[in-house]
């Protein structure tokens, strides 16, 4: 069975699988509970969201995203002039959105802004006060990447949103209980039709949870298991793989036999917490099972206090534990391609080797046709490339530290800022790198 994923994976529309069936696009970086892995089951259940993206309607999300790539799309809006591409308007005065859900709406109807501005679009958002902040705008919470930033925009709804997907933009722009109206919000074209070949690689990404769909791939890489192998990074100090217990895509008796193989002794489980990792079957008789385990049970909400607090608690971990060390979430791509990135950028590793690491996870797990990996173009390798760059951006610049020249600054030192932000101490930073020397 093939699903099709909307957000590298990540999320929720109808999609059909090779067999014909209608399954739902399942959630990457989801909790084990919400996949089947049954070839006899004809859908797959949604993962389960954040309560902000579970606020939106699905159904006009999946409808109206499907206009960036169709004909019907308006081109005479792309024939103003770029200075009048902008709208000027207020943050709507609703406390139970932002400090509940986290949403940051606007007093725009989204037919408005859709007569100067497209679906696709990058636009700068700023909030005098508060943040600037470069977006692209979307129907769907699954037209992005899990973690990333966007502007949700519903054709028929009387206003327009600032999201991040699974996590709450309200905090990331630094909307505090102390917050007075009204808020001023301008926002104006950064590149028209930027987003576009993100949306249609997004769109063309599909796994299996077979290993027969991957010939040309080894156990290994179909576990989405390796040595992390960067500048800096000590020779078998630290691995990343898929889930060594969740059976939900097929891969975890394959890590888990390779973390054995490895010696790995203190795991980093970013999805799971204690008492449901123990539920899973073949639990107790794991390699897992017997050795050390942080359980983090954070969702891919890079620049929000429970990732930061969760990523700063499993850091520390690490120091107080003997390694080989490995992390994990579901896929072992997006919280784990977020956490090895950081890790990576600590010990010394270049943007380029960030990028190329990143990517290799998705390269092992698409895209399936017919029943058989084919391998990811150039073009959708730097498109997926792109995704590490932003997200790291992103939740850098929420603690003050700008690598937004990610090519050539320092991003050593620029890691080292960000986790001091977070609360390690210098003295733990120092320690940690030492484990992983």
């Amino acid at each position: 069975m093939i699903f099709f994923l909307a957000a590298c994976g990540d999320d929720a529309s109808s999609s059909t699988s090779a067999e014909g069936e209608s399954s739902a696009v399942v959630d990457e970086e989801s909790s084990s509970s919400s996949v089947t892995s049954s070839k006899k089951t004809s859908s797959s259940s949604v993962a389960k969201e954040n309560s902000s993206e579970t606020e939106s309607s699905s159904s006009e999300n999946v409808s109206s995203s499907s206009l960036v790539l169709s004909s019907s799309v308006d081109s005479s809006k792309y024939l103003l002039p770029e200075d009048s591409l902008y709208f000027s308007t207020t943050v709507v005065e609703d406390t139970l959105e932002i400090f509940t859900f986290g949403s940051v709406i606007f007093n725009i109807a989204a037919d408005s802004f859709l007569t100067k501005f497209d679906y696709g679009d990058f636009v700068t958002v700023m909030i005098p006060g508060y943040d600037t902040i470069e977006v692209p705008v979307v129907a769907s919470f699954s037209d992005v990447f899990p973690g990333e930033f966007f502007l949700y925009v519903s054709s028929g709804l009387n206003y327009i949103k600032l999201e991040a997907r699974y996590g709450q933009m309200a905090e990331i722009v630094g909307f505090g209980r102390d917050i007075t109206f009204p808020i001023d919000v301008t926002i104006r074209i950064q590149k028209r039709g930027g987003y576009i070949d993100h949306l249609k690689n997004l769109r063309s990404l599909s796994i299996s949870y077979y290993v027969e769909a991957y010939p040309d791939l080894s156990i290994e890489d179909f576990a989405n298991f390796r040595m992390v192998k960067t500048t800096g990074m000590g020779e078998g100090a630290l691995y990343r793989s898929s889930n060594p217990l969740d059976p939900s895509i097929g891969r975890n008796k394959y890590a888990d036999s390779l973390s054995r193989v490895a010696g790995v002794k203190t795991f980093l489980n970013l999805t799971d917490n204690e008492a449901n990792a123990e539920l899973y079957n073949g639990y107790a008789e794991s390699y897992y099972a017997s050795q050390n385990v942080v359980y983090l049970d954070v969702q891919p909400a890079f620049a929000n206090s429970p990732f930061k607090i969760g990523l700063v608690k499993g850091l520390r971990y690490m120091i107080e534990h003997e390694g080989p060390y490995l992390v994990h979430c579901t896929y072992g791509m997006d919280r784990t391609g977020y956490t090895i990135a950081v890790l990576e950028a600590l010990m010394g590793a270049t943007a380029e080797e960030i990028k190329a690491d990143y990517v290799k996870t998705h390269q092992n797990f698409f895209t399936v046709i017919k029943d058989y990996q084919v391998a990811l173009t150039s073009t959708q390798v730097e498109l997926i490339q792109a995704v590490i760059v932003r997200l790291m951006q992103n939740a850098y610049k929420v603690e003050g530290v700008d690598i937004s020249d990610f090519e050539n600054v320092d991003l050593a030192a620029a890691t080292e800022s960000y986790l001091l932000s977070l609360g390690l101490e210098s003295s733990e930073i120092e320690a940690l790198k030492n484990r992983l020397r």
